[in-house]
Formats: C-alpha cells, structure tokens, sequence
C-alpha cells in the first residue's frame, strides 16, 4: 500500500500567532510534523503550506513543501489544492496530517491509511480511542464517534454519545461510563481517496455540520462513508494555546531533541 501524507499549515492563528513556525527545540512545528510523519510508511510528506515564510522553513530542514492559496475557508480546501498541484491519481489515498501535532505516532498514520485501503466503500477514514473519563465524554470539546458493525461512523458529536440512559439519573452526568459500547474519543487525523477530497470542497455544507461545527459531517450528510480506526494507544497533545507549546516543548527537553 501506497500513500501520501499532506500537512496543511496556516500561518495565521487567532490563538497562537505564526503556529507553524513556533520554535521546538530549535526546529519549527510544521517541519516536526513533517520529520514525524516521515517515520510512516508514507511514499511521500508534504506540507501544504499559505505563506512562503512556512515554505521556506521547510525547504531549509530538507522538507518538501508547496504554496497554497491564503483563502480557503479550510484546511480540506488546501489539501484539494495540493492533490491537484501535486497530480495524485483519484484512487491515490493522502492522509491529512494537522500541522499541529508534532507529537503523532507514525503507526496511527499507517493504521488510517490502512483503514482506507480495507475499506472499499469508504472515502475517507479516520481514527478514534476509548474515552475513560466522565469529564472528558460529557466535555463538547472532546468530539464523539458512535461507529457501525462494519467500522464506519454513524455520527459524530459533540454531544455525550452514545448517551447511557439507565446510568443516567434525570440527564444527569452518569457516575460511571457504559463499559459495552465503550464511548469513543474522535482523533482528528483523516485519510482521503485524493478524488474525493478535491470533490469535497464543491458539496454543500450540511445543516448539521453548522450546528456541531464538525466539517466530517458534511461527508456523512452527504451519504459517503468514513471507515474509523480504533486505536488503543490514546494521541500524544496537539498545540493550540501557548500552554500547549510550552507543554511539547517540554517533552522535546525530556527526550533530549
């Protein structure tokens, strides 16, 4: 099996300003992505990138990137763009690698892009955990999966689902978690068919989609499949805040990077 990994990375962000290029142990985040998703099986990583300063300081660590449009709405946008730069053939499956987590085990990009490639009657794939915290299932920023017999997600949410209803007294919070079906944690890593990615931009948003501000759903909406890997390894943090950073870069100094 053959893959591609891209690394879509934005310069601006409201929270953290110049993500990709925060130092970790004197290399910038996107290009220690890329060094990370290197260690897969990937044929190829690529950051796609919207500033030529993340060009740049990927072509200085010897990591191939290509510049992208400053104007996509996502970062599913700018990975339809670079499957069209980069000429990958329809059937050819990416793996979208977030430019934010520098700390990604190369076997989840493997188990996605071979989730994908067992799975026929997907166009896309993607990767969940087992949750193991009340706090952490009943928190609307820990997005959920609910998935089929077959592996492929019927929804997911924000929501606290699959909802307990004989562990929870009135709607309230259950003490305890279901132990069958265990509740999943989403993984925010996805494997595309490269002819469905550069599909994906030109279908309608979904209504649901909106109201859980989860762009996935707009696949599910629209009828096509996701096929889910579940991982027993739970994902090493990714980088939003300043804390965050200071968090990974102490892990970087702990390991002597």
């Amino acid at each position: 099996m053959s893959f591609t990994v891209l690394v879509p990375a934005r310069l601006a962000s409201t929270r953290l300003p110049n993500k990709p290029l925060a130092d970790i142990a004197g290399v910038p985040m996107v290009v220690r992505v890329a060094q990370r998703a290197s260690e897969s099986g990937a044929a190829r990583v690529v950051v796609a990138g919207d500033d030529p300063s993340i060009i740049d300081a990927c072509k200085v660590h010897g990591v191939e990137a290509i510049l992208t449009s400053q104007n996509h709405p996502s970062g599913t946008d700018r990975l339809a763009e670079a499957c069209e730069k980069l000429g990958l053939d329809g059937d050819d499956i990416v793996v979208n690698v977030q430019g934010d987590e520098p700390l990604i085990d190369p076997a989840l990009i493997d188990a996605v892009a071979s989730t994908l490639a067992t799975h026929a009657e997907a166009a896309m794939s993607t990767a969940a955990h087992e949750i193991d915290s009340v706090v952490d299932f009943m928190n609307p920023n820990v997005v959920k999966v609910v998935l089929d017999v077959q592996g492929n997600a019927m929804y997911f949410s924000r929501a606290p689902i699959p909802w307990w209803r004989d562990g929870s007294a009135n709607g309230a919070a259950p003490a305890v978690l279901p132990a069958a079906p265990a509740p999943l944690r989403h993984i925010g890593i996805y494997g595309y068919r490269a002819g469905f990615v550069r599909r994906f931009p030109s279908l309608p948003p979904a209504p649901v989609e909106a109201t859980e501000a989860l762009e996935q759903l707009r696949a599910l909406w629209h009828g096509h499949r996701i096929a889910v890997h579940v991982s027993h390894v739970a994902p090493g943090p990714g980088i939003d805040t300043p804390e965050d950073l200071a968090r990974v870069r102490a892990v970087f100094a702990a390991a002597g990077a």
